[in-house]
């Protein structure tokens, strides 16, 4: 059986990524590894503190942040969202998938919260990226890239976003990343104070995430690895220096990908959830909250429907939740999701497990390239 350094440095060896960390937890044995180096130009060592974009895997951090406010009573799931987000008092939904985007009926019912955090609202990517309102979320709010810059900032986003029509009546299918976007202006909203300072003094600090953020201040630039695209030749192209897009605060803090950490910061994150929301001797969430965040509630129907993106799984808040063994990796149950910028966080709460890999390449599409299934294999069979 290879080990996790053998796993990780045949992704180096290979080209596939130019360095990576990977941590495995059992119970509270934990083995991290960092391989390769932070780029392809100056040869500086990957470390277990390197700092990276994790995309998409700032989602369960985010509905974990609504379950906060939702114990504190600020909100509830059944909730309207319309009260905070009045950009949404009123939506209308194309006649069809396929329809012009002024081809449009009202929505049968109000958005409420619970339609963001199952990201059933309406508004996102289905498996057709070629549909006309799919294309305004791409073309006007910027969906879909890892990247941050022309983003416009939250109420501005809001209000371009209520030009755009819903893709489905709210409750009725699953669809991609938009509803967390949705989530972190809520979450602002209800909170009365931007995003990254609800997350810094809500989890962040409670968890000892020193290094997470939406930003990497000046100090911590020369832990913090350059982003890279593949190539039609098989390299890779540079599309974000560590003195880039993340050097200083976005207008648009996103709740769907917005945030940079570490293997470590992460696994903090992840030892609360499978600790029914405890981390020394604090609770930061209820064990309901973690168990309605790590649950699947998508219909059999919703979940086939969603099939490009969630293969064997279905939907908690902010992660998938996997239903069948589809592939070899898949436990039932185990909880989590990948970034666009090549990293993936899970847990499994049956078993206390967490599987944790971060590395600096842009996925070209939504099916997980072979270094994550690698991962993910070793992370079963270990």
């Amino acid at each position: 059986m290879s080990t996790l350094r053998e796993v990780l440095e045949k992704q180096v060896r290979d080209g596939s990524v130019p360095g990576a960390v990977g941590l495995v937890a059992r119970g509270r044995h934990v083995d991290v590894v960092a391989a390769g180096s932070a780029g392809t130009d100056d040869g500086t060592p990957m470390a277990r503190d390197s700092l990276f974009r994790i995309a998409s895997v700032t989602k369960p951090v985010t509905a974990a942040a609504v379950m906060m406010l939702v114990e504190d009573g600020r909100i509830a799931l059944d909730d309207p969202v319309a009260s905070w987000l009045p950009e949404l008092a009123a939506p209308v939904v194309v006649r069809t998938p396929e329809s012009p985007v002024d081809d449009v009926v009202p929505a049968s019912r109000a958005i409420t919260l619970l339609d963001l955090m199952t990201s059933r609202a309406g508004y996102g990517f289905p498996s057709d990226f070629s549909l006309p309102a799919v294309g305004l979320l791409f073309g006007e709010l910027k969906q879909g890239s890892p990247l941050q810059s022309g983003v416009l900032p939250p109420d501005a986003w809001m209000e371009a976003l209520s030009r755009i029509p819903l893709l489905s009546q709210p409750g009725r299918e699953w669809l991609y990343n938009t509803c967390s976007d949705i989530l972190g202006v809520l979450i602002a909203r209800v909170a009365g104070q931007p995003l990254p300072e609800f997350f810094a003094e809500r989890i962040f600090a409670p968890l000892g995430m020193s290094d997470t953020g939406f930003a990497v201040p000046a100090e911590k630039l020369g832990r913090f690895t350059a982003l890279y695209r593949p190539t039609a030749d098989g390299g890779l192209e540079l599309i974000d220096t560590p003195a880039g897009q993340w050097s200083g605060m976005p207008d648009f803090p996103s709740g769907a990908g917005g945030l940079v950490s570490t293997v470590d910061d992460l696994y903090a994150f992840a030892r609360m959830l499978l600790d029914e929301g405890t981390a020394g001797g604090k609770r930061l969430l209820t064990s309901a909250s973690v168990r309605q965040m790590t649950t699947d509630h998508l219909t059999p129907a919703q979940r086939e429907a969603s099939g490009l993106f969630t293969e064997g799984q279905g939907w908690g808040f902010g992660g998938s939740v996997d239903i069948d063994r589809t592939a070899p990796w898949n436990v039932p149950g185990r909880y989590g999701w990948v970034g666009g910028t090549g990293t993936t966080a899970h847990i499994v709460p049956a078993t206390g497990t967490a599987a944790i890999m971060l590395s600096q390449v842009e996925l070209t599409g939504p099916t997980p390239p072979r270094p994550m299934r690698d991962f993910w294999q070793y992370a079963a069979d270990a």
